[in-house]
């Protein structure tokens, strides 16, 4: 799966592990934002960062580094969920969670720059041939938000689904981190994960984010 070329952008993201460029000691793990600058030749600014909920991101001061770098014109792409649903009360779809989004797109604006939002990616979870959906009421607080406040939507959840359904239940394997016992030395006892990307399916992911982005942000004359 490739990427056409874009004009220049700079962008900005936001988000968890499944965004993040992951840790040497993590290989072959990745997050589809080390590999969008790669896929579509701008400049992109990662400070996604594994285990981050739309709260820890702005408690632990990325939110603020972020936008101490965001200047006029910039794109910031915001990629939440799967952590704040480890939050129930705190960080419910239509509570906390969708509160932080609604202020993080309304402090990116302020800066003068231009808002994305994306659902999450989904979780490869089969049921015999039938894949399950594990995000509950997030992806759909995502798109209330993007459509009450008119911000430019990237439904990851949807393009990720539809991916690993057309794959099957084998092939989509590939997209993940499944390795035997001894097969790679980051993970001696071998890994079956099936939330966080190889870069294979981190490349995907990215080349699909290159071919959205810039039509979502037209779209909504951003």
């Amino acid at each position: 799966m490739s990427a056409p070329q874009r004009g220049p952008l700079r962008v900005h993201l936001a988000g968890d592990s499944t965004v993040a460029a992951c840790p040497a000691s993590e290989e072959p793990m990745s997050g589809w934002g080390a590999h969008l600058g790669q896929v579509s030749g701008w400049a992109v600014r990662n400070l996604a960062v594994g285990g981050a909920s739309t709260a820890s991101f702005r408690e632990e001061g990325r939110w603020a580094e972020l936008l101490s770098r965001t200047v006029e014109g910039d794109v910031v792409v915001l990629q939440f969920g799967h952590n704040d649903q480890k939050k129930p009360g705190e960080l419910d779809a239509r509570g906390g969670y969708g509160a932080n989004l609604a202020a993080f797109v309304a402090e990116v604006r302020d800066a003068g720059a231009r808002p994305v939002l994306c659902t999450s990616v989904a979780r490869r979870r089969f049921t015999g041939a039938v894949l399950e959906p594990t995000l509950g009421e997030y992806p759909a607080a995502v798109r209330e938000l993007a459509a009450r406040e008119a911000v430019p939507l990237v439904d990851l959840e949807v393009f990720t689904s539809w991916w690993y359904d057309q794959l099957g239940p084998q092939r989509s394997m590939e997209l993940f981190v499944h390795l035997a016992p001894g097969e790679h030395p980051c993970w001696p006892d071998g890994l079956a994960d099936d939330t966080h990307f190889s870069h294979r399916g981190a490349r995907g992911v990215a080349a699909y984010v290159a071919r959205a982005l810039p039509a979502v942000l037209d779209a909504k004359g951003s």
